[in-house]
């Protein structure tokens, strides 16, 4: 548990859900604090628009490391952290579980780097991780449908989206006594309120 409050995250592969099941998370917890990655204070918001748009292999797997990393440590500062001081509870849409599986997994097998800056620079874990598990395909076609320009991950295909659900469940595995895996292949409503369940049991 932080100081204060409870942090929660989000993971899952592009298209799952997992934004809109944050959002609606929210909704339900009275003064929680709704937040993404990368992103969430000023300076995070700006290294977004660097590694999310543009030509994908652009930055190499080390700088694109360091630049993640970089947005988390000032969201952290600037955002997380204080907002968890006051009590309140912090949900945030991706957190550094995506960076150990797509930057660790997908982008040169820097796992043991991403863990090691992770513990230098960040040093938390949240206190619980909805990790929204549903067919690649199915996530891939939805989010190739959104609109905007933030395509960085999907525009690698439906292999990369089947290494990274099968990263983020091996995660789950790893991390049994904060991760919980949810079935994201049902109706948005059915998520939502067996998420929000359970949260009551957690917290």
């Amino acid at each position: 548990m932080g100081a204060g409050g409870w942090f929660i995250t989000f993971e899952g592969i592009d298209g799952s859900g997992k934004s809109t099941q944050a959002r609606r998370l929210a909704e339900r917890l009275p003064g929680a604090v709704l937040t993404r990655e990368p992103g969430g204070s000023a300076g995070a918001e700006e290294i977004r628009r660097l590694v999310l748009n543009g030509e994908t292999g652009r930055w190499s797997p080390e700088t694109e490391l360091l630049l993640f990393t970089a947005a988390r440590r000032d969201h952290l500062e600037k955002l997380i952290e204080p907002r968890l001081s006051e009590g309140r509870t912090v949900i945030c849409d991706r957190f550094a579980d995506s960076t150990r599986i797509y930057q660790g997994a997908t982008r040169g097998d820097l796992r043991d780097k991403v863990d090691a800056l992770h513990a230098l620079m960040i040093g938390r874990e949240p206190d619980l991780t909805f990790i929204i598990d549903m067919d690649p395909a199915t996530a891939l076609a939805r989010g190739m449908a959104r609109e905007g320009a933030e395509s960085r991950f999907e525009s690698f295909g439906l292999e990369l989206q089947e290494t990274v659900r099968a990263g983020f469940l091996a995660l789950a595995a790893q991390f049994p006594e904060r991760c919980v895996v949810i079935d994201g292949n049902r109706d948005a409503d059915a998520v939502a309120e067996d998420i929000a369940a359970r949260v009551t049991v957690e917290t």
